[in-house]
């Protein structure tokens, strides 16, 4: 691999989290069978890693599977679990061949012990890579995530171990998922709707949004790498003015 970006490091952004809509969409539209379209996705995945990888991206997230995703049909759901299995199978050689870590967000109490139990071997076995760091949502909310937070918060309050006024937005921080993690920078969502979908509420909090109309099979890093240069051409005040910005 090789890091042809002409953007400085500085203008790459640290932390990408993309919703990958648009698998059964595509599957219709090219009359695949019923999941196929999500099999195609599933493909789309590497090159994008791969880009973010050669372009000094630290966190890649990705939206695999959303706490709301369990009310679809569950020949719809069965299908969605084997492919997260055997996305995590096929991602482990590559994640030791490019030292990346592979983590894991989300409410795994639903999860069949043994893809609860591959997630954690994953985890384990990457925890170490520096490369660049790929985390999969998998029944995850972002709602939940800032209930789950309140909740543990809630748990030292009433032991004693907390005071309420100690409770402040830096103290719940801590508790989100992905808290050791950089803020997200860019939120991408492919498929052509308008909207985030519980997905890193608290963590998106000033990412810069960016929606096409592109199905997620059919999006390319030449069209990521377009994002980013966008990207670097904004201006993020974080509610300053541009004028305290510039100075």
């Amino acid at each position: 691999m090789s890091n042809s970006d002409p953007l400085p490091l500085v203008l790459i952004p640290r932390h990408i989290a993309i919703i990958m809509d648009g698998n059964n969409r595509y599957g219709k539209a090219n009359d695949l069978g019923k999941g196929e379209g999500h099999v195609a996705g599933k493909e789309a995945l590497d090159p994008i890693v791969e880009y973010c990888l050669d372009r000094g991206v630290e966190v890649l997230t990705v939206f695999a599977f959303s706490s709301e995703n369990w009310q679809r049909p569950p020949n719809e759901v069965s299908l969605l679990m084997r492919l997260l299995t055997a996305t995590i199978h096929e991602q482990m050689p590559r994640m030791y061949k490019y030292r990346i870590r592979l983590r894991f967000i989300g409410d795994r109490s639903q999860l069949a012990d043994d893809l609860q139990a591959l997630m954690i071997d994953a985890e384990a076995k990457t925890a170490h890579f520096e490369a660049m760091t790929l985390v999969i949502a998998i029944s995850y909310g972002g709602q939940w995530d800032i209930a789950h937070a309140a909740r543990q918060l809630a748990v030292q309050v009433q032991a004693g171990e907390l005071r309420v006024e100690d409770i402040d937005k830096e103290r719940l921080a801590k508790y989100v998922q992905l808290a050791d993690a950089p803020a997200v920078d860019m939120l991408i969502r492919t498929g052509g709707e308008y909207r985030i979908s519980n997905f890193l509420l608290w963590q998106s909090a000033y990412a810069e949004l960016f929606f096409t109309q592109t199905l997620w099979p059919n999006f390319e890093a030449k069209e990521l790498a377009a994002m980013v240069l966008e990207f670097a051409q904004r201006q993020r005040r974080f509610g300053k003015t541009s004028e305290q910005i510039e100075i």
